[in-house]
């Protein structure tokens, strides 16, 4: 394929994606947003009202950037499992295979899609957050930057996730038994400093804690573990699970019939 049939094939799926997400966004869009508004609700103004600033920031403050990258990270692995595990279902995935596209290059079409989303959700999470207290934004640009790196990696996630799958039940595993737990214990509603020294240690080796405190840091100025560091670990994440997605679609593991 030359460049120019490549683009029109990136374009072709990329709106196709994008088109679906706001054709179906009451299912998309709405249920993150209710659910984190909530939160903000529950967390920032009932409980955070009685305990102390955490950084020299309202606990509510504290908690919007935490409860952003949430949203961002379902949205972004829930819309690519989905995706993707009824294209196996319905056996239109073997269309994709068998196209001249190179496989890196449908990878990173869905991938931009699942990006403008969680693009999308980020904004319109962060923009309601407003409605309770004005958040600051230390570094805009960073901020970004983190959205779509954090929004990439876990669509890769819901990508792997969805190859292997085999039945419906099989979708929900990693999402119940690993990231739901992860995430909880990622710092969203708690600053690490708080704990004992030993679950400070043992925090360090959830990759979602990096995830957090990168955004955390975008948008307060600060954070519970260095920016360089979390960046090289999102950055090391996503190396992997491309890898690991681009070795899939070569082999046709877990796609082909």
């Amino acid at each position: 394929m030359n460049l120019r049939q490549k683009y029109i094939a990136f374009m072709t799926i990329f709106g196709k994606e994008v088109k679906r997400s706001f054709r179906t966004w009451k299912q998309t869009f709405i249920p993150s947003i209710i659910t984190t508004v909530l939160y903000f609700l529950i967390f920032g103004t009932f409980i955070g009202s009685q305990i102390k600033s955490i950084g020299g920031v309202s606990y509510m403050t504290f908690i919007v950037p935490g409860l952003v990258m949430m949203a961002v990270m379902m949205n972004s692995f829930q819309s690519m499992l989905s995706k993707f595990y009824f294209l196996k279902f319905q056996k239109t995935i073997q269309e994709i295979l068998i196209s001249p596209m190179p496989a890196w290059l449908v990878v990173f079409s869905y991938l931009s899609s699942s990006v403008f989303n969680g693009l999308l959700i980020g904004s319109l999470i962060f923009g309601s957050a407003f409605l309770f207290e004005t958040i600051p934004v230390a570094h805009p640009f960073l901020a970004i930057l983190v959205v779509v790196l954090v929004s990439s990696f876990f669509a890769l996630l819901g990508l792997i996730n969805a190859i292997y799958a085999k039945t419906f039940d099989d979708m929900n595993i990693v999402q119940t038994f690993f990231l739901t737990p992860l995430t909880y214990l990622g710092g969203i509603f708690y600053s690490i400093k708080l704990l004992p020294e030993v679950w400070q240690n043992v925090s360090h080796f959830n990759p979602i804690l990096y995830m957090v405190n990168s955004f955390r840091y975008s948008i307060l100025g600060f954070s519970d573990i260095t920016i360089t560091t979390c960046l090289l670990v999102i950055l090391g994440g996503i190396a992997i699970a491309f890898s690991w997605v681009l070795y899939l679609f070569k082999t046709g593991r877990g796609m082909k019939a």
